[in-house]
């Protein structure tokens, strides 16, 4: 009975502790800086550039082991069940003019031995090992271009989530406001001080405000998926973001990138286009190559034994040592025809860098002007809601005593709003011009 408790004991706190890491795997508490860590560690599409990256190292040694000392062994036995008959002059036995019939060797063959191979001189082998590790480093920069667009991608949702819930904060707040204001209005109305009309717009108001927090409430939790998608966890693990929207615009100098100095050879995709240009470098260098001679030597032992009997056998052993040369002579312009496609594939590689690199520069020199502009145009929307919210104060107050109209007070609460959504708006751009510099400058 003792064990029988003890086990369930043991059985009910494997239970409960598996429930505890549950609930905390259901629950992520993650600043901007700890969700970029997060997704680099589980992100899928990480994960499989991961795999790729070891998948080429294990290429890289395929090749080079094909050029390594090679040693193979080899043993056999054959059973002669019935031995071949050959015929002999009958001279040889003293029997002139007849043909005898002889056999020839024994019922049993037995040998074993070992080859050694070495691969001298191949010009093409060593041009495949500069070639595979020029691919192995392809994937380590796929590898990072992967964790540059995850971060990216991750960034833009978070800023996404915190102005969408600071929205929702300042729409709540008009909720409450107006909800305030449609009752003071009704109440007038009651008392003969409002018309109905009054009553009716401020419910109006009410209600479109309502199905705008509705909607925005269901394209909240859209972004939130995303980014469970991007941190790759489970639909239903419950995430709160701890770096704050006036956190990353107050402590966060936003405008340092445009102190970055712009490097091509630090940007992931020149990185990636000057390597492809590399790899068809070595194509041509390859194909060039196969116009060369191939050199190999090789050693063989072997032990042969014959007898009629298994364990009655006669041994004799036997060695080689030779080298062999293979000289490529006539391929009917076959060789000529790939040197000259690999020297234009080479030249169609390098025009693309020239392309890609105009078009980095470009994007510089405009991401930088786009700064500019998103940091006035902030500033700008800013000012604009300071004083749209006087504006909506003001006429809110003379609509409680009288003073303004219910179609005053709407289109005050409309501009405010409009311009509420206006700064939003800017946030967006500016923190997402920023992350597209970051990402340029390789700073993200």
């Amino acid at each position: 009975m003792n064990k029988i408790q003890l086990a369930s004991n043991i059985v009910v706190m494997l239970l409960v502790a598996t429930g505890l890491f549950a609930q905390e795997d259901t629950k992520l508490a993650l600043s901007l800086d700890g969700a970029k860590e997060y997704a680099l560690q589980h992100n899928k599409m990480i994960k499989t550039s991961k795999y790729d990256l070891q998948a080429a190292e294990m290429a890289k040694w395929e090749v080079i082991s094909a050029g390594l000392p090679r040693v193979d062994g080899s043993a056999s036995l054959s059973d002669n069940l019935k031995l071949m008959t050959t015929l002999l002059p009958g001279e040889f036995f003293g029997q002139p003019g007849e043909k005898i019939p002889v056999q020839f060797g024994s019922k049993y063959n037995t040998g074993y031995g070992v080859q050694a191979t070495q691969l001298l001189f191949n010009a093409p082998y060593f041009v495949g090992i500069q070639t595979v590790k020029l691919a192995e480093e392809i994937s380590r920069q796929a590898l990072e271009k992967s964790e540059i667009d995850v971060k990216e991608m991750l960034v833009n949702t978070y800023y996404l989530i915190l102005i969408s819930e600071e929205s929702l904060v300042v729409m709540n707040e008009t909720m409450a406001n107006l909800n305030s204001v449609y009752g003071s209005t009704k109440a007038m109305h009651s008392v003969g001080m409002a018309e109905i009309t009054d009553v009716d717009q401020m419910l109006s108001n009410v209600n479109i405000l309502k199905s705008n927090i509705s909607s925005l409430e269901r394209n909240l939790e859209l972004s939130y998926n995303l980014l469970r998608f991007q941190l790759g966890v489970g639909m239903e693990t419950e995430i709160e973001l701890t770096t704050t929207l006036e956190a990353i615009l107050t402590t966060t100098d936003i405008y340092s990138v445009l102190d970055l100095e712009f490097d091509l050879r630090n940007n992931i995709d020149y990185k990636l286009l000057s390597s492809q240009e590399e790899i068809q470098a070595l194509n041509l260098k390859n194909e060039k190559a196969s116009l060369l001679p191939t050199l190999s030597a090789f050693y063989q032992w072997n032990r042969n034994g014959m007898g009629d009997k298994l364990n009655d056998q006669q041994w004799f052993p036997n060695s080689m040592l030779g080298f062999q040369i293979s000289v490529p002579i006539f391929a009917s312009g076959q060789r000529y025809s790939k040197i000259k496609k690999a020297r234009i594939n080479l030249e169609k590689a390098q025009t693309s860098k020239d392309m890609i690199s105009d078009q980095l520069e470009l994007s510089e020199k405009q991401l930088r002007y786009n700064m500019i502009n998103a940091r006035e145009q902030f500033d700008t929307q800013k000012e604009n809601v300071e004083v749209a919210m006087r504006v909506y104060r003001s006429f809110e107050n003379k609509y409680k005593e009288g003073i303004a109209s219910s179609l005053d007070l709407t289109q005050a609460h409309n501009n405010y709003l409009q311009t509420q959504n206006g700064l939003f708006a800017a946030i967006m751009d500016l923190l997402q011009t920023k992350l597209a510099l970051d990402r340029l400058l390789n700073n993200i």
